[in-house]
């Protein structure tokens, strides 16, 4: 039951450290805008092989407590765009 509810990092660090890891780490912008709002629930569809998974495990390493994946997130897209420090550590606490 634990690893459902507390997943950790370690898939999305595998899949990070690979080199076919293609960087959508801006898409935590849009999950950001939304945690505390009507609209909270968001649906990942895609077609097949266009990376669902991939997805999944970067916003679980994000928003995850158990683990810390501020090296990974530090060298992506994402840091750039939140700069403020509160921005960063809101999630990563």
């Amino acid at each position: 039951m634990g690893l459902y509810l507390n997943p950790g990092n370690s898939n999305f660090v595998s899949a990070f450290n690979s080199k076919l890891y293609v960087d959508k780490s801006l898409a935590i912008n849009v999950f950001n805008q939304t945690v505390d709002s009507e609209s909270r629930f968001v649906c990942l569809s895609r077609a097949r092989r266009f990376g669902k998974t991939m997805l999944q495990n970067m916003i679980s390493a994000y928003y995850s407590k158990g683990c810390d994946s501020k090296e990974q997130f530090s060298q992506m897209r994402i840091s750039r765009e939140l700069t403020a420090p509160e921005d960063i550590e809101k999630f990563h606490k």
